[in-house]
């Protein structure tokens, strides 16, 4: 969880990257359940109908949407195969072939959940993990406590020894969203990062909030603190994140159904450095394709292609990487089976 911005200034301990949403990302092809949403609750005052504010979801989401436009790096062949066993149970292999073949990596990943059903109609508790042939494992388990409480416990392994660990506590009101995070605590040593988030709806459409990163280890202690703001219209989302780490704005667009588009700026005080970002979707759902763009100040250019092979159960990917100052190319080529 948190910022990139808390994240540049603070280096976090044990190799901890960032206070990012997690240690474990979601393997591809697997379906986690949606984080919970409340909608406005109605009450009746002197007569009237009277709309609450809205949640206005975590402050780790608050770029996200815009963050989504932009395509992900691809490099080397992948092959996926996604097969669910049951209505709890997947699982997926990864065959990942980068550099002209002079590494290849086969992941196994499975995704288990218990089919708890609330009042959100959601599926808890869930449990994903996947192990490459190297024998490193990357897990998580989240388990919704309560209607409004949410908690996740995620590790990593790198080789068959432990690398990383943290837990998160999350709790969701009518108008609010406050969460808690610690990462890689040792009472011994005295070390570990604790993350705390809030984020409150003041109008319909703005919500304001922050972010605290407390970082110690021997001989090294701080905080950083962040400030955010978030207005949501009815086809746009201007996010604002300042701190002592420097400013990380985005704007995203819905031009239609078909094309959204993104605009990103990041400046960091410690690495003295800025730049601006832009990207698009474009969704052709006749065609079953879907293509994504991205270029910034630093002349780099990206573009990823998803097309569906349908009536077989296969997905398509393609993409590419160009760094004009670098002169660096990439590309990378996917196939998704299930």
């Amino acid at each position: 969880m948190g910022s990139v911005l808390a994240a540049s200034s603070l280096p976090p301990p044990s190799g901890i990257a960032g206070t990012g949403s997690g240690l474990v990302s979601v393997p591809p092809g697997f379906s986690m359940p949606p984080v919970s949403g409340f909608t406005p609750v109605q009450e009746k005052k002197g007569g009237e109908t009277e709309e609450k504010l809205p949640n206005p979801g975590t402050f780790e989401e608050c770029h996200r949407k815009c963050k989504e436009v932009f395509p992900v790096q691809m490099e080397g062949v992948k092959l996926t195969v996604n097969k669910g066993l049951s209505n709890h149970f997947q699982v997926s292999g990864n065959h990942v072939a980068r550099s002209v073949f002079k590494e290849f990596r086969v992941i196994f990943c499975v995704l288990f959940d218990s089919r708890r059903r609330s009042q959100l109609t959601q599926a808890f508790p869930v449990m994903v993990g996947d192990m490459d042939n190297s024998g490193s494992l990357n897990a998580q388990v989240i388990h919704q406590l309560a209607s409004r409480l949410r908690s996740k416990v995620a590790f990593q392994t790198q080789q068959s020894k432990f690398m990383n660990w943290q837990a998160d506590v999350e709790y969701r009101g009518d108008d609010f969203t406050a969460a808690v995070t610690l990462g890689n605590p040792d009472v011994l040593v005295g070390s570990g990062i604790l993350v705390s988030h809030y984020l409150q709806s003041v109008t319909p459409s703005l919500a304001l909030g922050g972010e605290l990163v407390y970082h110690r280890r021997p001989g090294e202690e701080g905080a950083v603190l962040s400030l955010a703001g978030k207005y949501t219209a009815a086809n746009w989302i201007g996010t604002v994140t300042v701190g002592q780490a420097g400013a990380h704005a985005t704007y995203y667009h819905k031009a239609n159904d078909q094309l959204q588009v993104g605009v990103e700026f990041e400046a960091s005080t410690r690495m003295q450095d800025t730049s601006v970002s832009f990207g698009y979707q474009l969704d052709l759902p006749k065609a079953n394709l879907l293509f994504k763009g991205s270029v910034d100040s630093n002349w780099i250019v990206s573009a990823a292609l998803e097309k569906k092979l349908v009536p077989l159960p296969l997905t398509l990917a393609m993409g590419a990487f160009l760094n004009h100052k670098k002169n660096k190319f990439q590309c990378g080529f996917g196939l998704t089976i299930g």
